[in-house]
């Protein structure tokens, strides 16, 4: 029951959506290769959840999940890839993101975490490149916290 894991961190995301502008969860497809992303408070999280991670769950923090899935949905496959992410708050200052890779059975996602503060807009762009493939996939959104 690996695999759930990563279902609950991404039902926890999409789970928030609930509350208006707190949390967004979205995709990109090219090909056959699809790159899911999130990004929330890390208060969102359970702190079982939290700890099981390594998470720091604070409310000037802010948790981007990213999974890369190769496959239709349903019968879709992890892919390794390689992963990069960068933030940038609305005072134009920029931070690369340090993502970790999580492997648990047959997932695979990419954690990184970022201080928020307070009512804070965030942009971020993500850069995957799936074993195997030598182009980047690229995909960026804006996420509201409050």
């Amino acid at each position: 029951m690996r695999l759930s894991r990563i279902v609950l961190l991404l039902a926890l995301s999409l789970s928030s959506l609930a509350l208006p502008m707190l949390a967004a969860a979205q995709s990109v497809t090219a090909g056959d290769i699809t790159v899911h992303y999130s990004a929330i408070p890390t208060t969102t999280l359970t702190p079982d959840v939290a700890r099981q991670y390594g998470i720091t769950r604070s409310a000037s923090r802010a948790l981007i999940n990213i999974a890369v899935r190769k496959g239709k949905l349903g019968s879709d496959v992890a892919v390794p890839s390689k992963v990069s992410a960068t933030v940038t708050n609305l005072n134009g200052q920029r931070q690369s993101l340090v993502l970790r890779e999580v492997k648990e059975g047959d997932a695979v996602y990419y954690l990184g975490e970022t201080r928020i503060d307070g009512h804070e807009t965030l942009s971020f762009e993500i850069e995957v490149t799936p074993t195997g493939r030598s182009e980047p996939i690229r995909a960026s959104f804006r996420q509201e916290f409050f």
